[in-house]
């Protein structure tokens, strides 16, 4: 039997924020004190509308959101998803616009991010903010080079990476609170096709979804197709083990 994970609300986002820089008990407990005031989204509405003001950084806290793109025909591309533990940034200028309209793909809370004001959190932030780029990058490289049944495959195992982050995936599952239609708006494909590709991969022993939980077979992960995982895993390698002295080896092999 497939399993959620449900923790307790804010949790996600320290702990993200915790494995991506080493954050002091006064950073911890700004990150709990926002939580307490957290803003509710309900699934298809609109947090924010591309061009609006924003009104500074938002923490993720339950849920899943969208970055859209709207067409006059009225299709949609998804260009990004955001989810528990993620942090919403601001460009920086003078007068912040949002860059696109952000959806709730479901009920989501959302809660003000604490300002940086310590080395910890201004750490955090980059490291979130550098990991954002470096989905977006791969967001691209999977619309333009991928097959239907890659692209499934590589998101999957993004969303599992991103997820199990923040401490709401299991070593092999997470929920995924979307539709096939959500799901092809995001890799550029018609709900029927993702059906049809599902249905592959499930034959091919590759995952199992139902009741809203995705759960996918080792082998599902070491196929995975993308080549630029490597990058992700060194922004996101415990703030401990970064902050370890290089291996002696390592600096005679750079010396040489």
């Amino acid at each position: 039997m497939l399993k959620s994970i449900h923790p307790a609300p804010g949790t996600s986002v320290s702990r993200r924020l915790s494995g991506l820089a080493q954050l002091t008990d006064p950073d911890r407990a700004l990150l709990q004190d926002a939580t307490l005031h957290p803003q509710l989204v309900p699934t298809a509405r609109d947090l924010i509308v591309e061009g609006q003001r924003t009104a500074g950084p938002l923490l993720v806290l339950e849920g899943w959101l969208g970055r859209t793109r709207l067409f006059r025909d009225g299709r949609r591309q998804i260009l990004s998803f955001l989810v528990p533990g993620d942090v919403i940034t601001e460009t920086a200028c003078a007068h912040p616009v949002a860059l696109s309209t952000i959806t709730a793909l479901s009920d989501a809370r959302l809660c003000p991010a604490p300002p940086p004001n310590s080395p910890g959190l201004e750490q955090a932030y980059a490291a979130s903010a550098a990991l954002t780029e470096c989905y977006l990058f791969r967001q691209i490289a999977r619309l333009g080079r991928m097959s239907a049944y890659e692209r499934i495959l590589d998101w999957l195992n993004e969303m599992h990476e991103r997820l199990a982050l923040a401490g709401v995936a299991g070593p092999d599952s997470f929920v995924m609170p979307l539709t096939q239609e959500i799901l092809g708006d995001a890799l550029g494909l018609t709900s029927v096709h993702v059906n049809r590709t599902l249905q592959a991969m499930r034959r091919d022993g590759i995952l199992e979804w139902r009741g809203g939980v995705v759960r996918m077979v080792q082998a599902a992960r070491a196929s995975d197709p993308s080549a630029t995982r490597g990058t992700a895993a060194r922004i996101a390698e415990p703030a401990a083990q970064r902050a370890r002295p290089p291996h002696r080896a390592s600096l005679e092999n750079s010396a040489a």
